[in-house]
């Protein structure tokens, strides 16, 4: 029982139940798998998170931060009670402990009886616009995180006057300072819990007018004490006892299995004693099946079906299990409609059938639309809580990388140019847009993009063209027009001549292969295209400079096809790794800490992490040849896909 008595529920426990309370069972044991420790893109979301943490904490000159064991609950409580028999204080991770719950709180702020809770995110918000949160919104878990925090300091001092917070980045507003965001700095060794060391002798005055907005929530935190909508039938106090009695005592809860187990992090493909998967436990227990039969597709991977819940709740989990009348099929001439789609995955999933389906009169019908050279373009960008430079937005856009290759009609394929910008202090937009110009004007042929970023990029540097004063600026601005059309949140109206052609529009349309399964990502469409083409396996199988393909940062004789237990592995998995050459010695040295780049959640890492000035230039070149190796492998990824769509459309039979 000592073990259990450990067990105290905490407000990330309490924000997990939030989601599904039978993960409570399966949290901290490290026989079940979590997903999510090894996510880059999430990395980025929380270290973000944690900047933001530190630049709240800079209001507070006078505050003290509680440290020490963070598992050392007893010793955290009594520190911080010790620290409120002041008359005022402000605290830093100020911790309380009450009938087995545990919080530590953002920034507490006590003067007399009156205190401040202040739970700070880097989520943003329009401090201009704010008119209160719902609490049945993307809101929610926010809230009842303050709500748990307000519970437990009320149970600990009843006589205080809790007013609660929400801080949160103002999207209203632009930082005044440049280099903001590096006084932050992400590392792997800091005595904070947030991670983050602050820029020696970092003061207040040094960060110039401040991009957080205070709001306050007491209403939202009122409605939950006395409707609790997210449990209604329970009120608040009950749902904490009841989280806290299962987790303590070590008792799973059921909750009914469903369309939310879709993207649960308890989870393994394949389960083992020293490898558990809880998503399989729970379906096994509750659907009395195998393993195996647990593992079947299922019906929340269906792609974008707005159905599947509804069906879910019937007891209709597994693809098997349904039926041509439950998609409301509504054919378009010359192209898979999105209802055939949700069919099509079905249908060859369950019947195991890997044959890929073309809409070939229709592709054929497109593709005469296209005018040669083709160019295929992808853009890397960065949209950070605390921007890096004076006068932008928190979650403001930087392009600061792209990639261009040119397929010609005789087959040739050359990676017509690229630019990259992680200089330190640098808005990069512009000089970006004009690169680009340039690259793109050496012919007039069809341009790609693959999904809508690109054109949104260049919608965002138009508007940030008209309030510019660049000496270009109309060139600049026609230049878009001709390559885009205005997105919804633009006021301009324009369709640009060669407006950029959506890649992943025309997978959708004229495309379905069984191995991508319900993804359309470029990530799934190539290695299904890899493996289903052929004429894709035999050119890419050898060097480069055998099969007229020129590259810019892979060398000649590199090969992007390797096979493995007779399939191809995606490219993008075998990107060589980053300081492989380098010794234990320099390894430890390194201040990115960066293994690889090979998803845009690394390379968004990357970016933020270059922005640093103790980044040596060896390091920072390494580095920066990882992005342009991804970034020129998302340009290929879209050519190899157009190769393979002009084989099939001249060689269909």
């Amino acid at each position: 029982m000592a073990e259990i008595k450990k067990r105290l529920m905490t407000k990330s426990r309490f924000k997990l139940a939030l989601d599904c309370p039978t993960k409570l069972y399966y949290t901290r044991k490290p026989e079940y798998e979590n997903q999510s420790k090894s996510d880059t893109f999430l990395e980025a979301l929380a270290q973000g998170g944690f900047q933001v943490e530190e630049l709240a904490r800079m209001e507070y000159p006078d505050g003290i931060a509680i440290l020490g064991d963070d598992f050392n609950y007893e010793a955290l409580a009594s520190r911080t009670q010790e620290l409120l028999m002041r008359e005022q204080v402000v605290i830093f991770e100020a911790a309380f402990l009450f009938n087995g719950l545990f919080i530590r709180t953002d920034i507490l702020i006590k003067k007399g009886k009156q205190i401040q809770l202040l739970e700070v995110k880097a989520k943003s918000v329009s401090g201009r616009a704010y008119n209160g949160f719902s609490l049945t919104s993307g809101w929610s878990a926010y809230l009842y995180d303050v709500a748990f925090q307000h519970y437990v300091i009320q149970q600990v001092h009843p006589d205080f006057t809790i007013t609660p917070f929400l801080n949160l980045v103002d999207k209203d507003k632009t930082a005044t300072i440049n280099g903001l965001n590096q006084k932050f700095k992400l590392v792997s060794d800091s005595k904070l819990r947030t991670g983050i060391a602050v820029e020696p002798g970092l003061n207040k005055t040094d960060l110039g007018e401040s991009i957080l907005a205070k709001i306050n929530i007491e209403t939202e935190i009122h409605k939950i004490f006395n409707e609790n909508p997210l449990f209604e039938g329970s009120s608040f106090q009950e749902t904490i006892s009841y989280f806290k009695k299962h987790y303590s005592e070590d008792i799973k809860i059921y909750t009914p299995i469903g369309n939310h187990c879709k993207g649960c992090e308890f989870y393994t493909e394949t389960p083992s004693e020293f490898s558990k998967s809880g998503f399989h436990e729970c379906w096994q227990e509750q659907l009395n099946l195998p393993v195996n039969e647990i593992s079947k597709p299922k019906t929340f991977e269906v792609w974008n079906w707005r159905s599947s819940k509804k069906v879910m709740e019937e007891g209709r989990y597994f693809m098997h299990q349904l039926s041509e009348t439950d998609f409301n099929i509504k054919p378009e001439a010359g192209m898979i409609s999105n209802s055939e789609r949700r069919w099509l995955q079905v249908e060859k999933t369950v019947q195991k059938d890997p044959v890929p389906h073309f809409e070939i009169d229709g592709l054929k019908d497109e593709m005469k639309s296209w005018v040669y050279p083709l160019n295929c373009i992808d853009f890397e960008t960065t949209a950070v809580a605390i921007p890096f430079l004076a006068g932008i937005h928190p979650y403001e856009q930087l392009a600061f990388q792209y990639s261009h290759h040119v397929i010609y009609e005789d087959g040739r394929v050359e990676h017509r140019g690229e630019y990259i910008n992680t200089e330190i202090g640098t808005f990069p937009n512009f000089d970006f847009l004009r690169a680009l110009k340039r690259s793109l004007s050496h012919n007039s042929g069809s341009i790609f993009r693959y999904h809508n970023h690109e054109n949104t990029i260049l919608n965002i540097i138009y508007n940030q063209l008209k309030d510019a004063d660049e000496p270009d600026k109309q060139d600049l601005i026609n230049f878009i027009q001709q390559i885009s059309h205005n997105t919804g949140s633009n006021a301009d109206q324009w369709t640009g001549a060669r407006d950029m052609i959506d890649l992943h529009k025309v997978v959708l349309n004229y495309y379905y292969d069984p191995a991508m399964a319900g993804s359309n990502s470029i990530k799934a469409v190539l290695p299904a295209a890899l493996n289903s083409s052929a004429f894709l396996k035999d050119k890419y199988s050898k060097p480069l400079d055998q099969i007229g393909v020129s590259s810019l940062n892979f060398p000649e004789d590199y090969r992007f096809i390797h096979v493995e237990d007779n399939n191809v592995v995606s490219p993008y998995k075998k990107l060589p790794p980053l300081f492989e050459d380098w010794d234990a010695e320099s390894l430890d040295a390194a201040v990115t800490q960066i293994e690889g780049i090979s998803d845009g959640g690394a390379a968004l890492v990357a970016y933020a992490k270059l922005q640093f000035q103790d980044v040596t230039q060896e390091e920072r070149m390494e580095i920066e040849n990882g992005l342009l190796r991804y970034c020129e492998l998302d340009t290929l990824a879209m050519v190899m896909i157009l190769e393979y769509f002009k084989d099939v459309t001249e060689n269909f039979q």
